[in-house]
């Protein structure tokens, strides 16, 4: 809703994107929800951003870069080559961001981070879901029998991240946020099951999902030098 994203923007100092529709599974099964939030809704914000002259800081996704399986890590300057509908939309709303830069000279500045953990975290992700099933002591399915590597990340240390960029950043800039802590899906499944003292044969190897990445990592050296994060 452009006209009411509009009003409410005039009266605040900053925008902080980080609506999305970000599960991949669901993105494979019915794109559409995910090209209006991820892509038409941020094209909202930068309307308003650009009628108001506000910084938009967009928070994104490492899972942009694509598959890291033949390199070490991404940095901000590699290509994006993403893999799915979910990835897709969110680096078509990376350009419109950079190009509103560009174009209009319209304050913002991309996040691009790990993948987070941490309180009341949506279900549907991996260590909510994890915990869950254990709990009830269900099987828990690995696509691909879990080998894809992540790199994982507090939620509040992300949250760190994006409050110093709000006063540090510099405009038309990308930042990758990362802790540098790989883990496999399978390490952390199993990590999580030693903890709740659950028998490891709850883990049940399934089918792996099209599209897949087998490695996420990104390169975070950017944000610790420029702006001491």
């Amino acid at each position: 809703n452009l006209k009411k994203i509009s009003q409410i923007v005039k009266d605040v100092d900053v925008i902080v994107n980080f609506a999305a529709e970000s599960h991949v599974d669901r993105s494979i099964a019915n794109p559409l929800p995910f090209i209006q939030t991820n892509i038409v809704g941020t094209f909202s914000l930068l309307e308003a951003a650009r009628q108001h002259d506000k910084l938009l800081v967009h928070v994104s996704t490492d899972e942009v870069y694509g598959d890291a399986e033949e390199k070490e890590s991404f940095d901000e300057h590699d290509l994006l080559t993403p893999s799915n509908p979910y990835s897709a939309t969110k680096a078509s709303a990376d350009h419109l961001v950079l190009s509103y830069y560009r174009t209009y000279g319209t304050k913002c500045v991309i996040t691009r981070c790990s993948n987070n953990f941490g309180p009341y975290q949506y279900p549907e992700k991996l260590i909510p879901k994890t915990i869950i099933l254990a709990l009830k002591n269900q099987k828990i399915p690995l696509h691909g029998g879990g080998s894809q590597l992540r790199n994982w990340i507090y939620v509040l240390d992300h949250i760190s991240a994006i409050e110093q960029l709000v006063t540090k950043c510099r405009f038309g800039e990308i930042y990758n946020i990362s802790s540098n802590s790989e883990f496999s899906v399978h390490d952390i499944v199993k990590k999580i099951l030693t903890i709740l003292d659950k028998p490891l044969e709850l883990m049940k190897d399934v089918d792996d999902r099209p599209g897949q990445d087998k490695k996420y990592s990104i390169n975070s050296n950017k944000i610790q030098t420029e702006i001491g994060w």
